[in-house]
């Protein structure tokens, strides 16, 4: 990301940040044991109906190191490393079942969306959120 670790860090921790590139409602704060929800659309595809994803914050290490449960069985954990000027940042996603046909399915339509869509659309926010103030 082109951008500093502090920026990164407030457009995965900020709820309305969040919620522009990730497209989620929901109330996420960095706080080890803070439960949220995130907000999913419908995935007929994945034969998902939508509605909230029940979440917790599992780690945190500001502008390091973000770790939330992703409903029963998932953990998505995000990595943030100073480089330059920017953030190299590192997705995580784990606890899909190799053996259970939704799983397969939904890491397939997920992993997609980890690594194409969802870094454009932060990184679009990122560029479009101002400067912190002095």
């Amino acid at each position: 990301m082109a951008h500093p670790p502090r920026k990164v860090w407030r457009a995965l921790t900020e709820p309305g940040l969040l919620e522009r590139w990730l497209r989620m409602p929901n109330d996420i704060k960095p706080v080890v044991g803070h439960r949220f929800e995130l907000l999913a659309d419908p995935v007929p595809a994945a034969g998902f109906a939508g509605g909230p994803v029940a979440c917790e914050v599992l780690a945190v290490e500001p502008e390091r190191l973000l770790s939330i449960s992703w409903g029963p069985e998932w953990t998505v954990t995000w990595r943030l490393e100073p480089e330059g000027r920017g953030t190299r940042l590192f997705l995580s996603h784990e606890g899909f079942d190799p053996d259970d046909e939704f799983q397969r399915m939904s890491r397939r339509i997920m992993g997609g969306g980890w690594r194409t869509g969802v870094p454009k659309a932060l990184a679009r926010v990122l560029d479009e959120m101002p400067p912190p103030s002095t």
